[in-house]
């Protein structure tokens, strides 16, 4: 890409997780100084588990000049809906392709140099003007870019600051993550899971399940890793109660998983005996620590505020279900950077450019969300249990959403180009 007309302009980037992490990619492709600033002083490759990945991604991480190892991948053979009894209610040929987080994480991170990402830096107030951007963070430091990139996700700093007003709205459920690697799995569970992508849909509920790569400290337990989601619902109530934890403390948004109850996690698994097909109950109670998502929906009227763009989770938080987070991230990554290069590095001109392109994809997505999963919710007081066959049917619908959103996004996005 060739370098815009105004040599090295400045950007930072709050939030250091893959949005970030992809908008530093794309801003230094075309020439511009970068700086990276994380709040957690952890190393974010342990955060995340499976992913569903678009053609985006790889464009993303290619024109950073950067090599994503194919065999990071998994390809599953079929889409599998099944029955709490273990019968398959119906299956599709599958051509998704799953990864695990930290697969796409690692090699973002580590393609920087030295100094360009910091960590334990908490951002506690942002300044703009014409001219410029500073960044105030709690240590009392101030750094002037020309440019701000708030990548720092749902509960961002910077758009509740400059864009306040607007938050985040529950869906009314939550989804329960579970990951094994499959050494620690029975051979005949893995046997049964390895190569589908599996459903199962209790009433008001829905799983999905695939392998992926397992993560590099988990290596030695298997080359793979199973993962699972099941969405379940709860009332604000349910939620307070189930982002509660041993000391009575109550988190906000979400819980961190070491801080889950122990009842909560051995409820959740009773259930999971009960209700779901035994392969995939097999998965979540032998996962050593599940972690709790609260499934949220939000869509900023506005991404762009003077020097200022939400990227990410930040502008448009999408429900799951869609599987496209990080592909959105990488199309807004490279949307940014290609509406700067296109506009000769004139910020007035390519921000707005930016704000009408990407908005017109996240409120896509946002919306797809919300259709997939407005079956997702508890029985109304008073009305009868459906049938069976009410409930098969429902997962052959959960099925054939999964299988047109992926392609719809990839018909949408061009391949990700």
């Amino acid at each position: 890409m060739a370098v815009s007309n105004k040599s090295r302009q400045r950007a930072i980037v709050i939030g250091g997780s893959i949005g970030g992490l992809l908008a530093a990619h794309q801003l230094r492709a075309i020439g511009w100084d970068v700086q990276v600033f994380e709040r957690s002083t952890d190393d974010l490759a342990d955060r995340g588990a499976g992913i569903s990945t678009h053609q985006a991604i790889f464009d993303a991480v290619a024109r950073a000049g950067l090599v994503f190892d194919t065999s990071s991948r998994t390809v599953p053979s079929a889409y599998v809906c099944y029955a709490r009894d273990g019968r398959v209610i119906e299956q599709a040929p599958a051509w998704r392709t799953m990864t695990n987080w930290s697969r796409v994480y690692r090699p973002l991170r580590e393609g920087l140099p030295a100094g360009c990402y910091l960590n334990n830096r908490v951002l506690s107030g942002v300044e703009t003007s014409e001219q410029g951007v500073t960044a105030l963070f709690s240590d009392g430091s101030r750094v002037d870019a020309d440019l701000l990139v708030a990548a720092d996700g749902i509960r961002s700093t910077v758009r509740a600051q400059l864009f306040g007003g607007f938050a985040p709205a529950y869906a009314g459920y939550v989804a329960w993550r579970a990951l094994v690697p499959e050494f620690e799995l029975p051979t005949a569970t893995w046997a049964a899971l390895k190569d589908v992508y599996g459903f199962g849909a209790p009433e008001g509920e829905l799983l999905i399940s695939y392998a992926v790569p397992t993560r590099e400290e988990d290596k030695h337990k298997g080359a793979h890793s199973y993962n699972i989601v099941w969405y379940r619902p709860a009332d604000e109530t349910e939620l307070r109660d189930l982002c509660t934890d041993e000391q009575g403390r109550r988190h906000e948004i979400s819980i961190p998983p070491h801080r889950l109850r122990r009842d909560v996690i051995e409820a959740m698994k009773a259930d999971a005996r009960a209700l779901l097909a035994q392969p995939l109950a097999e998965v979540i109670t032998r996962t050593a620590q599940p972690f709790l998502q609260a499934i949220y929906d939000f869509a900023a009227p506005r991404i762009t505020k003077g020097r200022v763009v939400l990227l990410g989770d930040a502008a448009f938080v999408a429900r799951p279900h869609v599987g496209a987070g990080v592909t959105k991230a990488a199309l807004d990554a490279m949307g940014l950077a290609d509406a700067i290069e296109a506009e000769g590095g004139d910020l007035k001109v390519a921000l707005p450019r930016y704000n009408d392109e990407r908005t017109r994809f996240g409120n896509w997505c946002v919306e797809r969300g919300q259709q997939m999963g407005a079956r997702i919710r508890k029985r109304q007081p008073g009305t009868v249990a459906p049938p069976q066959a009410e409930l098969d049917q429902n997962c052959q619908l959960f099925l054939s959403d999964y299988l047109r959103v992926a392609r719809d996004i990839e018909a949408m996005t061009g391949g990700g180009g």
